[in-house]
């Protein structure tokens, strides 16, 4: 039986290239998956897509302070960084790369990444600046990393969307790989900040994902939509959430809001619940002609 083989833990840009560019010397084939750290069972489904797809995988782990528009929120996100190098050495990343700060925004920075189309509607509506922030350090990671191809998770399907679209609006040469959304048993969509619930929270939680789904099939069974996005609502607030910020059925390309199901869609959703907002998205099949 081998040991297996410790993770480099990296800091610095001029370190992380070489080893990038000794790898790829040797012919390989390397992946990025970036994350903000309090790692999970969706994080780590989406570190074993790239070791599906690519010979060394780099995790990145950097709380974003320019995504956040909360500084609550930002003070209050999980820091768990030697528990997740541990989980990344079990799952068998090569590297975790951890810069400072200043390795992303040295003093001066001054440029940011603005996409528009589907970075408008929804979580661009409700949280102005935050994915100029997601798309300007993901820009930055794929010029410092320069990985074959990156792998995000379907549970953020707007960010997905947005980061597609800046790969293909700025000729990046970065294949995008989408994960699906993984659940606990109750259907709650994993994220780190479910750690922030209580426990009486995280039992309601499971209401949010339970109506959307009852939803899905009310629509792909002919329901009416307005109707059935109006009761879904009511469903969301009896199972204890205080507030919803949208509730919507999308097209799955260009996330503009959907009157009939002619194409197929996603619904999309965003709640507070003990006042963590949780988010979560389901696909929605349009008519098979």
């Amino acid at each position: 039986m081998t040991d297996k083989q410790p993770i480099l833990l990296v800091r610095q840009i001029e370190e992380l290239r070489n080893q990038v560019a000794a790898w790829k010397s040797e012919g390989l084939r390397v992946s990025l998956v970036p994350t903000m750290g309090a790692l999970h069972d969706g994080h780590a489904s989406l570190v074993k897509l790239a070791l599906k797809d690519a010979d060394r995988v780099v995790v990145s782990l950097f709380v974003n302070p320019k995504q956040f528009n909360d500084r609550t929120d930002l003070a209050n996100y999980p820091r768990t960084e030697d528990a997740d190098r541990d989980r990344l050495e079990d799952l068998g990343a090569h590297m975790l790369y951890a810069p400072v700060r200043e390795e992303i925004y040295p003093e001066g920075f001054a440029t940011s990444v603005v996409v528009e189309g589907p970075a408008i509607p929804l979580e661009g509506a409700h949280r102005p600046g935050h994915f100029a922030g997601v798309a300007t350090v993901v820009c930055k990671l794929f010029n410092q990393v320069q990985p074959h191809s990156a792998v995000f998770g379907e549970k953020d399907f707007q960010q997905l969307a947005v980061l597609r679209r800046m790969v293909r609006d700025l000729d990046m040469a970065v294949e995008i790989i989408g994960g699906k959304t993984i659940r606990e048993k109750d259907g709650l969509a994993l994220s780190s900040r479910n750690e922030r619930l209580s426990d009486d929270d995280r039992k309601k939680a499971a209401g949010l994902s339970q109506a959307m789904t009852n939803a899905v099939d009310a629509i792909e069974g002919g329901a009416d939509i307005a109707g059935t996005l109006n009761r879904t609502q009511a469903s969301i607030l009896e199972a204890g959430f205080e507030k919803i910020d949208y509730l919507a059925l999308v097209g799955a390309e260009d996330l503009q809001p959907m009157d009939e199901r002619d194409r197929d869609g996603r619904l999309v959703a965003a709640a507070f619940l003990g006042g963590v907002r949780l988010i979560d998205n389901m696909p929605v099949k349009g008519p098979r002609r």
